[in-house]
């Protein structure tokens, strides 16, 4: 039987909406629309590269916990309402994708919550 487990993070939207963080699926993890929310301080910063750096740790945590890292990242998306957000956060994101090269996307749409500036979901594969 193949393995199915959700991941949480400790965000109130996972209860309050229904959802998990991650679920990891045999040798797939799907990671949730992530924001840039502290989720231990429910808080958010302003700044939208201070949001990406947040998401990605957000991301990077629950890629630990399904026993994945960035290199197995094989599709990311990217969603901003401000398409001028998305160059400024290149930086970021290429520290984190660069060497992996994933297949990617940027949507510009709205946000569940008018302080989100970002949000990134990825599927990475386990090794």
């Amino acid at each position: 039987m193949t393995e199915r487990r959700a991941i949480l993070s400790g965000s109130t939207f996972e209860e309050q909406i229904g959802y998990a963080r991650a679920v990891v699926d045999g040798d797939w993890v799907h990671v949730s629309g992530t924001t840039g929310f502290d989720y231990s301080t429910m808080t958010i910063s302003d700044d939208v590269v201070a949001q990406a750096e947040q998401c990605l740790e957000n991301i990077e945590s629950a890629l630990t916990e399904a026993g994945s890292t960035f290199a197995d990242v094989v599709r990311v998306r990217y969603l901003f309402p401000d398409r001028d957000d998305f160059e400024p956060c290149w930086p970021v994101l290429r520290g984190r994708f660069g060497p992996v090269r994933p297949a990617a996307t940027m949507l510009v749409c709205g946000l569940a919550d008018p302080r989100m500036k970002i949000e990134i979901e990825v599927y990475a594969r386990r090794r």
